[in-house]
């Protein structure tokens, strides 16, 4: 495994981590990144990000997690089963409960990290009735840069399999119609999730959700907000100055 990307996840991690940004407290969230073709690293189970040292990653097989996505039913114990065979190193620690949703995620053409949080803000949005309007509408140019076009949506759905599920089902939606993959992916009443080729691009996107509904939220108290239009979004996605600036912040 290259060390860089060993670093890169931490370095990730801790900046999603940090408690004065509100993105995730505690042993909230987790972070992942490809290490090949058939392993990925992804954070042990109640690790905190902020804190977040070498031995709680783990170092996981897809082949053990995919065909989870098949099966209809499964048990509990059945799932931890299969978590627990997906390590490399039968030594290690137990790998997030979301771990199947990272393998899936990662699977992508183009995507080598994934972070998810709990980001308070984000939170309170997708805690209320608006957040379908949060996934699909954009507020300011920044946001489309960093954030894309829209987000992918995911009704609340209970954690492990079944929202691994409901994540490749929402995903392969956006898939079909934007006819390339999303930067962020919104959880009714759960959080966020970023993914990107670089571990940068994922921290800018969520950072950007994050101001992006501050925003939202002040913008909703003085009866708004007031939303781009379908041409404003499609000029600012696709003029060559933000093109720019989308590669040097390695989106």
């Amino acid at each position: 495994m290259p060390n860089s990307i060993l670093h890169d996840l931490l370095t990730l991690s801790h900046e999603l981590g940090r408690e004065d940004r509100g993105l995730a407290m505690l042993g909230e969230g987790n972070t992942s990144a490809r290490t090949g073709g058939e392993t990925f690293l992804v954070k042990a189970s109640g690790a905190c990000l902020g804190a977040l040292k070498e031995d709680d990653l783990v170092k996981c097989l897809f082949s053990p997690l995919l065909p989870l996505l098949e099966k209809e039913s499964l048990t509990d114990q059945q799932v931890e089963a299969a978590l627990l065979a997906s390590r490399t190193d039968s030594r290690a620690k137990k790998p997030s409960v979301e771990a199947v949703f990272h393998a899936w995620l990662l699977s992508l053409p183009g995507i080598s990290f994934v972070g998810h949080t709990h980001a308070t803000t984000v939170n309170q949005i997708l805690c209320s009735p608006r957040a379908r309007d949060f996934a699909a509408h954009r507020m300011f140019p920044d946001e489309i840069v960093c954030c894309g076009a829209t987000s992918v949506f995911v009704p609340y759905t209970d954690p492990g399999l079944k929202l691994a599920q409901a994540v490749r089902r929402e995903t392969e939606a956006f898939l079909q119609k934007q006819q390339r993959p999303p930067r962020v992916i919104l959880m009714q009443n759960h959080g966020l999730i970023t993914i990107g080729g670089a571990w940068q691009s994922v921290l800018s996107a969520t950072l950007m959700a994050e101001k992006a509904a501050r925003v939202f939220v002040g913008a909703a108290a003085l009866g708004g907000p007031v939303f781009f239009s379908a041409e404003n979004i499609a000029r600012i996605d696709t003029r060559p100055d933000e093109a720019h600036r989308q590669r040097a912040l390695k989106m």
